[in-house]
């Protein structure tokens, strides 16, 4: 990714649950409920930037060494969720668990040791690209999005409703196969006339 994509700063923005470790004055400013310092225990969320920095870092010197803070797995990649994903991931709206959703995913399963949780965000992405896809390549003809208009056609979607579930990677997704079909019709009409 470049230095200036937004998505990734935005992603970096996205706040995740952790617990410092260690007694540390004068930082009660992170923490509402504390004015002095923050205590070790201290539950907290912090933007992922600086959460995956501290969790990294050690302090003190050898056998004693110990990161400042715990990192957890935010509330978008809970077992709650990740079940859901396994048991239908189109019927899950993405975008409500986080905008970066895949993103987060990605950097958090860089720093935890999540096996089935990347399966399961892989099975998702390829499961839903293929609708993505699909949505994409018939946007021009059922509106924004496909499906039906409204959303009464048997549980599709409306074209407005599908996107508003997907998250930024999907989006990306969609508008380059959207863009894709869209330039391939100009290019059919022009060799037809010519």
């Amino acid at each position: 990714m470049s230095y200036y994509d937004v998505d990734a700063i935005l992603t970096d923005a996205e706040k995740v649950p952790c617990q410092f470790e260690l007694d540390a004055p004068d930082l009660g400013h992170l923490d509402s409920s504390s004015s002095t310092g923050l205590k070790p225990g201290t539950p907290l969320s912090l933007p992922l930037w600086l959460a995956e920095m501290l969790a990294l870092a050690s302090t003190g010197g050898g056998d004693d060494a110990r990161a400042p803070l715990t990192l957890n797995l935010p509330p978008c990649l809970s077992e709650r969720v990740a079940n859901a994903l396994k048991a239908d991931p189109r019927a899950v709206a993405l975008r409500d668990q986080s905008a970066h959703f895949y993103g987060v995913g990605v950097r958090m399963l860089d720093l935890f040791d999540e096996r089935e949780l990347g399966a399961v965000l892989r099975r998702t992405f390829v499961l839903r690209a293929a609708d993505v896809g699909l949505h994409a390549r018939k946007a021009d003809e059922t509106g924004v999005g496909g499906g039906t208009g409204g959303g009464g056609g048997g549980g599709v979607p409306s074209g407005e409703e599908f996107l508003r579930g997907l998250d930024e990677w999907e989006r990306a997704l969609f508008r380059r196969g959207h863009e894709g079909v869209r330039n391939t019709r100009e290019w059919m009409d022009k060799v037809k006339k010519g």
